[in-house]
């Protein structure tokens, strides 16, 4: 029983001593984006979903049609990219997504009130993760 006890605590200080991944580095969505302000914070529109969308990886979000969405920054779109736009879901029934800022493609959406023009264009980032 010691032994087998004795080879799980090495086998974790190995595990910690050299970690198997260190992250997935995924291609970027544009190198610009439009937005009302410098730190793209402050909403532009109010976008109702046409239709809905599952969310390819953690970069964006679900969208259900008939869903209202404020939308912080649009992404100047590039050659052979999609046209993303970056927002969070709205209304007391989605409240578990509220809050939730993610990426959803611009054509399933219609702009139902536009609240400010996004005319700065601002570089989009890419946050370096530390090496473990």
């Amino acid at each position: 029983m010691t032994r087998s006890v004795y080879l799980v605590v090495l086998l974790l200080c190995l595990r910690l001593m050299c970690p198997l991944a260190t992250g997935v580095f995924m291609d970027k969505l544009a190198s610009k984006k439009l937005c009302a302000d410098d730190n793209c914070v402050y909403t532009i529109s109010l976008a109702r979903a046409e239709e809905d969308y599952n969310a390819s990886d953690c970069r964006f979000i679900n969208i259900k049609k008939g869903q209202l969405i404020y939308v912080y920054s649009k992404l100047v779109k590039e050659k052979d990219s999609g046209e993303f736009w970056a927002g969070s879901v709205y209304g007391e029934q989605y409240e578990d997504h509220m809050g939730t800022v993610g990426y959803f493609p611009s054509s399933l959406v219609s702009e139902q009130h536009v609240y400010q023009e996004a005319n700065k264009t601002v570089p989009t980032t890419v946050r370096n993760l530390p090496k473990p």
